[in-house]
């Protein structure tokens, strides 16, 4: 009675069909380079905008961050598109940014060009999401990430847990907490399909049992 239970905050996920709205909207390759990115490595925002040329390896398609809390250098396995988006970015940006391996990845689109900060990167999300009325975060990028990450049945939580530089397995899990909506939208279907008669049959009894002992344990159900 004194000492209230906490609820636990789930972390907010962009839904598939939001996210490939608000990509759409983007205003640059730039932009669209480093959201490929947030989604596909988990990476936080700052790990991310702190990468330098050298660090993005596009034949094995890796990037090397600098952790938050360890400050130790990971390299992180990023999707194909994001690769793809970054090449079209530096294409846009040659011979007007400095070049080199110790230099930014990312820059400002003003000129003079700056290294991307922080608070650049929020103000050009913004910007994209001004049409579209929503009001994600950067670090709802790292969510869905993870999300998308900890639910895939063929990856384990223990490498999702690697990727996203988790010390404990406990705070890995929580991405692995059902969204309302997807669970209203599968009980509908289970009870659509109860009503049809078309509910799983049970499985059948193991070797060696045999139906008419079956049968005087179960009375009335066929094996």
């Amino acid at each position: 009675m004194y000492r209230p239970g906490i609820p636990k905050r789930v972390p907010r996920a962009i839904p598939d069909e939001r996210f490939n709205e608000l990509f759409a909207a983007l205003l640059s390759h730039r932009d669209r380079a480093l959201v490929a990115f947030y989604v596909s490595t988990g990476a936080r925002a700052s790990e991310l905008l702190g990468a330098t040329q050298a660090d993005a390896d596009s034949g094995q398609q890796l990037i090397s961050v600098v952790r938050k809390g360890s400050r130790t250098i990971q390299r992180l396995p990023a999707s194909p598109d994001a690769f793809v988006w970054l090449r079209l970015y530096q294409q846009e940006v040659h011979d007007l940014v400095p070049s080199g391996p110790d230099c930014p990845l990312w820059w400002t689109l003003r000129r003079p060009a700056r290294p991307l900060t922080y608070h650049a990167a929020r103000a050009a999300l913004n910007r994209a999401q001004a049409m579209l009325g929503s009001n994600w975060t950067l670090h709802d990028f790292r969510h869905t990430a993870a999300y998308r990450m900890a639910r895939d049945p063929q990856v384990a939580l223990t490498d999702v847990q690697w990727v996203l530089g988790h010390a404990s397995l406990t705070t890995t899990q929580i991405y692995t907490t059902p969204f309302e909506g997807e669970v209203l939208a599968g009980m509908r279907a289970h009870h659509a399909r109860q009503a049809a008669g078309l509910a799983a049959p049970p499985p059948p009894p193991a070797v060696g049992y045999r139906p008419d002992s079956l049968q005087v344990l179960f009375p009335g159900r066929t094996p």
